[in-house]
């Protein structure tokens, strides 16, 4: 969720919501970190300092994007938005499904995936990198078919905002609902460290891309949900936070002993750099 999506307004509802997830977790018997919490609180202070410096460079490859498209979506059509909402859709699966498959972007993107608790809070711990990841260039493709920016914009606002509500394990399974749409009970699959559940429910607001290119997996109640990164992060600093996996990739870096354990620290999926250099001392 972008540090733009925070208005007072919609601040005050995750507040309250939160308040009422703490008190729900804790007459269920269910931990509630609170030191966690502040790390998130601080991870989420820092993004959006982070985005108000990089959202007017991301705005303005948007618009040079579209003065190039051949002719323009009219963004009062409500034709247009429902194509545009299906367009940013698929622009979004695409996105987080390699935020998740290629170690450059990971290193943005793991920064949501450090808590190791499931709470509505955690949607809101976001990396400061975004910028220099480029996970943002996955919608320069729509503005330069003709969707106007403040469409995309909009449209990603929706679908940032609906996923705040899939943070948290007071919902549980929602029928029918699930065939089509993310559920709370389909992100915490995306967020399980489990090896079945790893890389898998990628949709913002629809399911439906999961299911066509086969990412989606069901929530198992005889395979509870591990949360948090395959190898724990155990600290609530936000700096240390935000540039845990920077830090790792910069020292697989260092370790790299060729231009192929380069690309592969670099464009690699996450950890295989590691496993290339545990093999490689292996056989020293």
């Amino acid at each position: 969720m972008s540090g733009s999506m925070l208005t007072p307004s919609f601040l005050a509802l995750l507040m309250s919501i939160s308040i009422i997830e703490f008190y729900w977790r804790k007459q269920t018997g269910r931990d509630y970190q609170l030191g966690a919490l502040g790390g998130t609180i601080g991870v989420a202070i820092g993004q959006t300092v982070s985005k108000a410096l990089s959202n007017g460079v991301i705005a303005g490859c948007l618009v040079a994007c579209h003065q190039l498209a051949p002719f323009e979506w009219p963004i009062d059509d409500w034709r247009a938005w429902v194509v545009g909402f299906f367009a940013v859709e698929f622009a979004y699966y695409w996105q987080h499904r390699f935020s998740h498959t290629v170690r450059w972007l990971w290193t943005n993107h793991a920064v949501h995936h450090s808590p190791n608790e499931f709470v509505l809070p955690a949607a809101i711990r976001l990396g400061w990198t975004s910028l220099f990841s480029g996970s943002w260039i996955y919608f320069l493709p729509l503005a330069a078919a003709g969707m106007p920016p403040l469409m995309i914009g909009a449209l990603l606002i929706f679908n940032l905002r609906y996923q705040f509500f899939l943070h948290t394990e007071a919902i549980g399974k929602l029928g029918p609902f699930e065939w089509i749409f993310n559920t709370p009970s389909h992100h915490r699959v995306h967020h399980g460290s489990n090896s079945e559940y790893l890389d898998k429910n990628f949709g913002g607001v629809l399911i439906i891309f999961d299911r066509i290119f086969g990412t989606f997996a069901e929530e198992r109640g005889d395979n509870p949900v591990v949360y948090g990164l395959t190898e724990p992060l155990e600290t609530n600093n936000p700096i240390a936070i935000a540039f845990h996996e920077w830090r790792r990739l910069f020292g697989d870096l260092r370790n790299a002993q060729s231009l192929g354990d380069i690309a592969l620290a670099l464009f690699g999926r996450p950890g295989r750099g590691k496993e290339r250099t545990q093999k490689r001392e292996a056989h020293a």
